[in-house]
């Protein structure tokens, strides 16, 4: 029975992930608002509906990774034995980089796929938002981890400004690979930058 189970789960995340990229590569090639979940679908060789089993809205199939993201930070904080939270957040970004994590891996298709995201005031809408849930999440993640309450400005200080960081950090990098220089150096650079104006702005607290 667990065997099934599993079996099953990488299925449906396989097909999550086909979907995923019929979508992206769409997206890229013909702007967001001019392709639809029809096409995708079509594309993908799914029904809509099964589309629409993966993913709630269409700009979540251009945003898809929210939950890996979410679980490689609460793991990370979970796991931090003695480290503060903050520092324990801070230490995974700067390993998701230098492992080359595809969420930090500066190339072409990056490029491309936030020239996209720009290009259409939905989905430039819909980053902006993720921004702020996301930051909102690691607040959350943050109080809990040092036991203190949810609506904690210390912690809420903390999400806003490791979430800006992280922005910072990587405009700068896309912008560096542009003009052909170091985008590892640039994220790395940025970051810890703001990493340590957060430290400086949140001493005095569990969160550090």
């Amino acid at each position: 029975m667990s065997n099934r189970i599993k079996l099953r789960d990488r299925k449906k995340e396989m097909t999550r992930q086909a979907i995923s990229n019929v979508a992206t590569r769409l997206f890229v090639e013909h702007g967001f608002d001019k392709v639809s979940v029809a096409d995708i679908a079509d594309e993908a060789e799914v029904a809509r509906k099964t589309v629409f089993n993966y993913f709630r809205r269409k700009e979540d199939l251009v945003f898809d990774r929210e939950d890996e993201v979410r679980e490689l930070v609460r793991e990370a904080i979970a796991d931090r034995g003695r480290a503060p939270p903050v520092h324990a957040f801070q230490a995974l970004m700067r390993e998701l980089v230098e492992t080359q994590h595809p969420l930090f891996r500066i190339t072409e298709r990056p490029i491309a796929f936030w020239r996209m995201v720009a290009e259409s005031p939905a989905l430039t809408a819909h980053a902006c938002g993720l921004q702020v849930s996301l930051a909102g999440d690691l607040s959350i993640m943050l109080s809990d981890a040092v036991g203190r309450p949810r609506s904690d400005a210390d912690a809420h200080l903390a999400g806003a400004m490791l979430m800006a960081t992280l922005v910072a950090a990587y405009r700068e990098a896309l912008r560096v690979f542009r003009q052909n220089g170091k985008p590892d150096a640039a994220l790395l650079g940025i970051m810890d930058r703001g990493f340590a104006g957060i430290d400086a702005a949140l001493a005095g607290t569990p969160y550090i």
